[in-house]
């Protein structure tokens, strides 16, 4: 099916202009012929690459709604799918952990919600993938890996380590902690339950355990570390093997970044200071920070700030992280902001995650490359809203205001 977009402001990759953009199938056929096809009024909008998310967990908040209150997995799915569409994302990567706890981040969940995806694929509207966030001390996880790493569409692969995070010494701050297999790294007494406790609240809660059960896990766990490193290397070489691009998480030091990228994790996500970022961008890693971060104008937890790190160009990406509007609302507060010029801002939501994840195939508005587009009303003065975004040529959604 022929369809051309007339009368949008463009955004194209050099620059933005008043033009047509037609589509044949699942294709970007032409920028600036005749109208041909059905003609699709664009008149007084924005027409931009699609949204492509290489890290969101906020299906987890569909899965379970309340603490404890699970709900079925295709439910959570299909309106998860629905909020992505709606948000103008038309690519995704699930963060679905796959951690040694039980409960919501169990590898047995994990599994479910990724099976789940891949059953539903025929009704889901954009196109849902996998971000393997894998804990690195969850040995339970490996045989899911080895699986996951075949799904039909490639996945990602996350290497996190919140458990070191948890367990280094009361005295050393999470943003100072050096490299988690480091000899310099130091470890909370294990002895101090008030830490533990403050520390593990809300893994406590998540797990579904009550606290010495879980503080059991905990020990337990831990004792495996000797054996990590190995086994993160292991798991890399098979992701290299397949392909699969890949991720370290939460990094603090150049040591940090210098491990990952050794095994190659050549994208660093949502490091915590300078040194890891300066080390990305001396390697030629990409650098992904939230989006939500930029939105609140800094960071929860005291790290980085996205938007002065977009400012002085060290950002490549911006993931919803928890919330799949942040990512439109990231771009608005930073374009008031005039951190960037627009363009430059919008490829931090296409473009830029489309490299990161290796989709040649999207994430600009080119002829040949794949017909994943958005509809945006942005009045001056304003906040920008989706009316519609389209999958490899698909309507995934239309939202016509009422006075559209």
């Amino acid at each position: 099916m022929i369809q051309t977009f007339v009368g949008a402001e463009v955004y194209l990759p050099g620059g933005i202009e008043d033009t047509t953009v037609t589509i044949d199938g699942n294709t970007i056929v032409e920028i600036g012929g005749p109208v041909q096809g059905t003609e699709i009024d664009a008149r007084g909008k924005i027409l931009a690459p699609a949204l492509i998310d290489v890290h969101g967990d906020a299906f987890e908040r569909q899965v379970m709604p309340r603490p404890g209150v699970f709900f079925p997995i295709e439910t959570a799915v299909l309106e998860t799918d629905r909020q992505l569409a709606a948000n103008g994302i038309a690519t995704t990567y699930h963060s679905i952990t796959l951690s040694y706890e039980p409960g919501l981040r169990s590898v047995e969940r994990g599994r479910s919600m990724m099976q789940a995806i891949l059953d539903l694929a025929p009704r889901l509207t954009v196109e849902n993938r996998f971000q393997l966030r894998w804990e690195t001390f969850a040995f339970e996880a490996l045989e899911t890996l080895d699986w996951a790493m075949d799904a039909p569409l490639t996945p990602s692969l996350a290497f996190n380590d919140h458990l070191s995070m948890a367990m280094r010494s009361a005295d050393t701050v999470m943003q100072d902690r050096p490299f988690e297999h480091s000899p310099a790294f130091k470890v909370m007494d294990l002895s101090d339950g008030a830490l533990f406790e403050k520390r593990y609240r809300k893994h406590t809660e998540r797990s579904g355990l009550d606290y010495d059960a879980h503080k059991r896990l905990i020990h337990k766990v831990w004792d495996r570390r000797q054996d990590v490193v190995e086994t993160m290397k292991t798991v890399a070489t098979k992701a290299r093997s397949k392909g699969i691009p890949m991720l370290s998480h939460d990094d603090t030091q150049v040591e940090t970044r210098q491990f990952y990228h050794g095994i190659g994790a050549t994208t660093s996500e949502f490091p915590m200071t300078m040194g890891p970022v300066e080390q990305a961008r001396a390697e030629g890693d990409l650098i992904i920070f939230g989006a939500p971060n930029a939105v609140r104008g800094g960071s929860h937890i005291g790290s980085l700030g996205a938007g002065d790190m977009v400012e002085a160009g060290l950002c490549d990406v911006l993931a919803s992280d928890y919330y799949y509007p942040a990512m439109l609302a990231a771009v608005d507060r930073l374009d008031r902001e005039k951190r960037a010029d627009r363009l430059a801002l919008w490829s931090l939501i296409s473009s830029g995650p489309a490299r990161a994840m290796g989709l040649t195939d999207r994430g600009e508005i080119v002829t040949g490359k794949r017909a994943d587009l958005v509809l945006v009303d942005w009045p001056k003065g304003h906040t920008p809203a989706i009316q519609g975004t389209w999958v490899a040529g698909r309507p995934a959604y239309r939202g016509i205001a009422h006075g559209g």
